[in-house]
């Protein structure tokens, strides 16, 4: 979004390369996790939980993927995006990346007990409430504007694909929840 925001092509279509190969390295291990859960799942009660973590997860890197091309495709076409909704875009964007970052840190204290897994998730389900007051308002924003249709139709999917991102990294703190209780 921020090379969005300053009209970058170059630099985003940089870092889109970069956004498919992460994808591809957190699908790979995806599949790791779900071979050692199988190879290792018949002493292991969680297996399931361990395996709806690592699914919920992933899918926020598919979601990128799509963001970043619909984002580059925008840029393109030289679609004019009023420098407005692209701020707004970009605060949606920190806000998304901000309840992942508290996700990563549910994550990283799951072996310090329940207790603090609890309190690192509700930190996750109160980061994605900010994000849902941001793309409301940005979404009446967005269908207000004057913007080509392709161009409104991509930015509606970004959207989307940045609200789902934030709904998925709660759901994985969710997950998160269940796996300290049996840790």
């Amino acid at each position: 979004m921020d090379y969005f925001s300053r009209g970058d092509k170059e630099k985003a279509r940089q870092f889109f390369s970069e956004i498919k190969a992460g994808e591809e390295e957190v699908d790979k291990a995806r599949r790791l996790v779900s071979q050692e859960l199988a190879e290792i799942g018949a002493i292991l009660i969680s297996r399931e939980d361990f395996l709806r973590f690592t699914n919920l997860t992933s899918e926020i890197a598919d979601f990128s993927e799509g963001i970043a091309f619909r984002i580059v495709e925008i840029m393109e076409h030289n679609w004019n995006v009023s420098s407005d909704i692209k701020k707004d875009l970009l605060k949606l964007s920190e806000a998304v990346f901000d309840t992942v970052l508290r996700l990563r840190e549910t994550m990283m204290v799951l072996a310090y007990g329940p207790g603090k897994a609890m309190e690192k998730a509700k930190d996750v389900e109160i980061a994605e409430r900010v994000v849902d007051e941001i793309y409301r308002d940005l979404e009446i924003k967005l269908l207000s504007s004057k913007l080509d249709f392709p161009a409104m139709i991509l930015l509606r999917d970004v959207l989307q694909l940045l609200e789902d991102s934030a709904d998925k990294a709660e759901d994985a703190a969710d997950a998160a929840r269940i796996l300290s209780l049996i840790m």
